[in-house]
C-alpha cells in the first residue's frame, strides 16, 4: 500500500510549542501510569479537524525488557494506542460525541514503516475524518525526525465508564475491548 498525503508536513510541526502538557490531557483522557502514552499536545486546527502531540519515550517504557531484550522497539501496537489517545484527546476536548469517555472501536489500514526507539520523540498527526452518534473517524500518521513511522485510520466508539465497569466481569466484554 503506498503512502498517503500527509495530513501536516512534520518539518513544519514545532512541538516545542505545548498547548496542553500531560495535566490538561488528563482533564479529556481517562489513561493512568504506564497506559498514557502522551507527553504534550503541540499543535490544534478545529477547522480542519486536526491535532498534533507527541510522546517522548524514556528508558523506564513497560514493553523495554521484552520488547526486544538487547534490541528494544516500540510495539505497533502501543503507537496506535498512541495515535487513539490524541484522537480521543481532540474529541473529548471538542464535545465531538455525547459520551463521557471515546473506546478504541477499532483500526483500519495500518502500516507500520519503521522503527521506534527508547529516548525518542514519537510525533502523532491525526485529523478527524467523520463523527457520528455511534462512531468517529479519524486518520492518522505517527513520525520520528520527520520520517514516516506508523499510519492508519482509527475508528473510535462512545463509552459510558459505569457500562465499561458493569460489564467488567463479563467473558465477551473481555474478549472484545481489550485497549
Amino acid at each position: 500500500m503506498p503512502k498517503k498525503p500527509l495530513i501536516l508536513d512534520p518539518s513544519e510541526i514545532d512541538t516545542s510549542r505545548v498547548i496542553a502538557d500531560i495535566e490538561e490531557i488528563r482533564k479529556y483522557n481517562p489513561q493512568r501510569y504506564e497506559m498514557e502514552q502522551l507527553t504534550a499536545i503541540c499543535y490544534e486546527d478545529p477547522e480542519r479537524a486536526i491535532c498534533v502531540g507527541y510522546k517522548d519515550l524514556g528508558p523506564d517504557e513497560f514493553w523495554i525488557r521484552g520488547h526486544f531484550p538487547g534490541m528494544p522497539i516500540m510495539p505497533g501496537v502501543i503507537m496506535c494506542e498512541a495515535a487513539a489517545q490524541l484522537a480521543s484527546y481532540y474529541t473529548m476536548k471538542y464535545k465531538l460525541m455525547k459520551s463521557p469517555m471515546v473506546g478504541f472501536g477499532g483500526l483500519q489500514d495500518v502500516r507500520f514503516r519503521g522503527v521506534v526507539r527508547p529516548g525518542e520523540r514519537f510525533v502523532i498527526v491525526a485529523r478527524l475524518l467523520k463523527v457520528r452518534s455511534t462512531m468517529m473517524t479519524c486518520e492518522f500518521q505517527c513520525f520520528v525526525r520527520q520520517n514516516l513511522v506508523c499510519e492508519g485510520v482509527i475508528l473510535g466508539v462512545p463509552l459510558s465508564p459505569e457500562a465499561a465497569r458493569a460489564d467488567s466481569g463479563s467473558e465477551s466484554s473481555s474478549q472484545s475491548q481489550s485497549s
